[in-house]
């Protein structure tokens, strides 16, 4: 079959982050769900050799976005916050994945697990950063689907809190993902 390259549709594609809080009053705070708006990548796909995939993602930094029914005040500073504070997107604009090193095992026709450790580039710190996904392939599509756990200290972000550090934002974040890509064309 050859590997064939697919292109990311950000379209129909869906990328979020759950971010929890810790403290004493966390009860009362918000858990935000964020959502990443801009992204775009590319992955490489042979099922006859599952150690050579590879995927390479780019994520415009100051595209995330509060997902939650909140109000519009705690939305601002949500965001506000994540923007000026936290992600410094100003200074650090993208968030960058390479797959370095894979391993995955066929779990049905056409399905597969796969098991990615890379490079991520955030907030100005490249750190290892493994993921693991369920890929299915279906006609010219890949459909990644899978979650993974970000630790903010890795990067270099401080864990942000407010009320005199009553309610603070945890340390570890989860990043789920419902990818679709499209397989592109052969270049000749």
């Amino acid at each position: 079959m050859g590997a064939e390259r697919y292109s990311i549709d950000p379209d129909m594609s869906r990328f979020t982050v759950r971010v929890s809080a810790s403290g004493m009053l966390s009860a009362f705070g918000h858990n935000p769900t964020i959502a990443i708006r801009d992204f775009s990548g590319e992955a490489t796909f042979d099922p006859d050799t599952l150690d050579r995939a590879e995927l390479h993602l780019r994520v415009k930094s100051s595209s995330l976005a509060v997902t939650d029914n909140v109000s519009d005040k705690d939305r601002r500073e949500i965001e506000r916050t994540m923007n000026q504070e936290v992600l410094e997107t100003e200074r650090y604009p993208e968030i960058v994945f390479n797959s370095s090193k894979v391993s995955a095992s066929k779990a049905g026709d056409g399905q597969y697990w796969v098991n990615l450790v890379g490079d991520l580039s955030m907030h100005g710190v490249i750190g290892t950063q493994p993921v693991a996904a369920q890929i299915a392939l279906l006609g010219d599509t890949l459909r990644a689907f899978g979650e993974f756990v970000l630790r903010q200290t890795n990067y270099g972000i401080r864990q942000v809190s407010v009320a005199g550090g009553t309610l603070k934002v945890k340390d570890e974040l989860k990043c789920s993902f419902d990818i679709l890509a499209r397989k592109q064309p052969n270049q000749t």
